[in-house]
């Protein structure tokens, strides 16, 4: 047996090596009542899953409900698995793969944003070119002195990323994310 194909008790393990692992946005609707994220998140660490990204919020307070935000790489048979064991979790309602519902309605990706807090310490011409290069990005800064600033940036991930990297040079000293939130186009709800 391949080495890599070896059994984990991992579902990654399970499918054919002609499967190309996908990153998929699934979005969970969830009571809000304690020990929910941790049956959830238990699901996936139980079962070998990987999660990319996590955020969590109360959005219909009436309700009392929450929105799950996860961000999970696998084969299409292993997020299927997944959707399938969230739904069967009591206090899930609905659990929507917003990759999947794009591509129904003929979109490349769901909405996707994130926020990131970043600090950059420098002076000189790195503290200018930081100072350029946020700008350039729409990065707002919300604290500065003299020695650092810390910047505040939303967008797509891969705008995030970008921002990160390039501020390494820079004097890049700590970055804070709150993981992607994200919703399809369109008319219709979760």
């Amino acid at each position: 047996m391949n080495a890599q194909l070896q059994a984990t008790g991992s579902a990654y393990f399970i499918s054919k090596e002609t499967q190309r692992p996908e990153i998929h946005t699934l979005s969970v609707l969830v009571d809000n009542e304690p020990g929910v994220l941790a049956r959830v998140i238990g699901l996936f660490s139980g079962r070998g899953y990987n999660i990319e990204s996590l955020t969590v919020s109360e959005t219909e307070h009436e309700k009392h409900l929450s929105r799950i935000t996860i961000v999970t790489r696998g084969t299409q048979h292993v997020l299927e698995q997944i959707k399938h064991q969230l739904e069967r979790i009591v206090p899930v309602h609905r659990v929507i793969d917003l990759t999947v519902r794009a591509a129904e309605l003929g979109q490349d990706r769901p909405l996707e944003r994130e926020l990131a807090l970043v600090k950059v310490s420098g002076t000189g011409d790195a503290r200018v070119e930081a100072l350029r290069l946020a700008d350039a990005f729409r990065a707002s800064v919300i604290d500065a002195n003299t020695e650092h600033f810390i910047f505040e940036i939303t967008g797509k991930v891969s705008k995030i990323e970008q921002f990160i990297s390039i501020m390494k040079p820079l004097g890049l000293v700590e970055v804070c994310r709150t993981g992607v939130a994200a919703m399809n186009r369109g008319a219709q709800g979760m």
